[in-house]
Formats: C-alpha cells, structure tokens, sequence
C-alpha cells in the first residue's frame, strides 16, 4: 500500500525569469524538445502524478494505480529516469520510484491550468 510522503518536496530551484533570458540557442531548444517529448505521453503523466501524490512508489503499486502491467509500466519509468527526473532504489524485489526534480510538479501544475483556462473548464491560474 503506498504511503503518503512526510516531507514536502523543495520549491523548483529559482531562475531567471524567462522573459529577461537570451533568446534560446538551438541547442537549448532541442534540450527542451527532449523533455517536453518525454513529458507528452499520458501514461508518463499519469504515473509522474501518482509520485507527486504518493511521493515513492514501486512499480506494482504504479501499476495497480493507472491499471497497466508492471512491464509495460516498467518501459515508461525507464524513459522518465533517463530524463533525470525520476530516482530508483530497490528494496528485496520491488524497485521504488521517486521524484528527484520538483520543477516537474511545478511544469504539471502550470500545464493543468493551461489546459483547464484554454478548455474553459478551470479558474484560470493563480
């Protein structure tokens, strides 16, 4: 049974704000292409939001919470820990899964509010 997390998360490190940056480098954007490729897949978004609720997870409980087999949930958590932002530790058989970048709540948060402003279906972001 997953168990919820004790301690939040540290805020997504600050930065400067994208409006005072350089214009990004091609280098730079196909960075971000990478990652937003990563990130476009529902069943990666899916498990990504059952770490932010849950915080760590093994690969059955993730399994069990989107309605997957382990495998092919497996193949999706091996792309998110190449990106970076997913941690993994094994424990006996079971391999848990962890959020190590809390700039990706802070990406889902505002990707949500996009979603529900532009569908009308939200409050609009704060």
């Amino acid at each position: 049974m997953p168990t919820k997390r004790q301690t939040a998360d540290p805020p997504c490190c600050a930065r400067v704000p994208l409006d005072e940056r350089p214009l990004l480098t091609p280098i730079q954007a196909g960075g971000l292409a990478a990652v937003f490729k990563v990130l476009a897949n529902d069943t990666r978004l899916r498990l990504l939001h059952a770490l932010v609720r849950d915080g760590e997870l093994c690969v059955t409980e993730l399994a069990a919470s989107i309605g997957m087999k382990p495998q092919a949930v497996s193949n999706q958590l091996q792309r998110l820990l190449d990106l970076g932002i997913l941690s993994s530790r094994r424990d006996g058989n079971n391999i848990h899964y962890r959020l190590i970048d809390a700039c990706v709540r802070s990406l889902m948060d505002q990707a949500l509010c996009l979603m529900e402003e532009v569908s009308g279906t939200g409050k609009g972001c704060r």
